[in-house]
């Protein structure tokens, strides 16, 4: 009899025995690791805040420096990703597959709340995310280049009825409040223009001003160019006229019951802890109230606009039900499944 075997017989310990063993150890250790990384401080490695919007851009460049600000309350850096496209919507599959461990968060801009409704998507604005802050609200308006014919939206109205057709606008997205906004203003007159969609607000504005473009609609990100006189500023769509641009009619003067104005806000996974939340709140409200922050939003026309997690969940749900309703007013429900 080989020594092997008769160390087996005798039930001594033979490789086969020790790799039992040793499996036996590793299986064993695995709650306890699992404990271990259940308690380690959160966070403990940088975060990452996905921008649905390409670099560049008002919301882009605001939302890098309240990331830079939340770092130093974190005691650990969020770095900012861009991933522009669909009406800033690119973000949600992001946000669908990360894990809910609080590193990988996301700004909900309006438009996710609209897109299940016009379009298959795979992803869910309020099953798929757990609300964290509600940041700002931006409100739009209807820009020309400083050398336009164009005075009044009653002039864009008059030349598409003469014209039919030729009118081109801009926007910053198929589905974005901008081109909704549209659909009502020139379906309520029997009107045609020619939809122009953008990525992003830098090359939206540059091809309005290029005159690439006869019009364009976007957030207030435009604040600067008409300050600098390289846009005008036809009508805005906010509930009162802006103090910033006293002139400028809102929707409302001109016969139009429109008011758009687009909340924003952070969110991460489905499944985010609470203790996870109130760290990434915490953090993030008290970058949102730093003057630097708050002299950045200045520059378009924003305030800080801020809602806790849970009132910032009841908003979501309450704007993902409105968004259902005017979709289906304009007939713009998606069909099949």
């Amino acid at each position: 009899m080989s020594r092997r075997r008769a160390m087996d017989g005798q039930g001594g310990p033979t490789r086969r025995g020790w790799l039992r063993a040793a499996g036996a150890l590793a299986l064993g250790a695995l709650p306890l690791a699992r404990a271990m990384a259940s308690t380690e401080p959160f966070p403990s490695r940088p975060v990452t805040l996905w921008v649905p919007w390409p670099a560049g851009g008002a919301t882009d460049i605001s939302l890098r420096i309240l990331a830079e600000l939340a770092s130093v309350a974190l005691g650990q850096p969020v770095l900012t990703e861009n991933r522009g496209g669909a009406g800033g919507t690119l973000a949600m599959p992001v946000l669908q597959q990360a894990r809910p461990d609080g590193y990988t968060i996301a700004q909900m801009p309006q438009p996710v709340f609209r897109a299940p409704h016009t379009q298959k998507v795979l992803w869910d604005p309020i099953r798929d995310v757990t609300p964290i802050i509600q940041v700002s609200s931006v409100t739009f308006g209807v820009l020309v280049a400083a050398g336009s014919p164009a005075r009044s939206l009653e002039d864009m109205f008059a030349f598409a009825r003469a014209r039919p057709g030729e009118l081109t606008i801009a926007t910053n997205g198929i589905g974005t409040t901008p081109h909704m906004v549209l659909e009502e203003l020139f379906t309520a007159r029997g009107l045609r223009y020619i939809h122009v969609p953008y990525k992003g607000t830098a090359e939206q504005l540059n091809a309005i001003a290029g005159g690439q473009v006869m019009a364009g609609v976007n957030s207030t990100g435009f604040g600067p160019a008409v300050d600098a006189g390289t846009l005008r500023l036809l009508a805005i769509f906010s509930g009162e006229r802006s103090k910033r641009w006293p002139q400028v009619p809102v929707l409302r003067e001109l016969g139009f019951d429109i008011v758009a104005k687009s909340p924003y806000g952070l969110a991460g996974p489905r499944g985010l802890s609470r203790g996870v939340v109130t760290v990434l709140h915490d953090a993030f409200k008290k970058a949102m109230f730093d003057q630097r922050f708050k002299d950045e939003l200045a520059k378009y026309d924003q305030e800080v606009d801020y809602l806790g997690p849970e009132a910032y969940a009841q908003s979501c749900r309450e704007i993902f039900a409105q968004e259902r309703a005017i979709v289906e007013k304009l007939g713009l429900t998606r069909t099949g499944t």
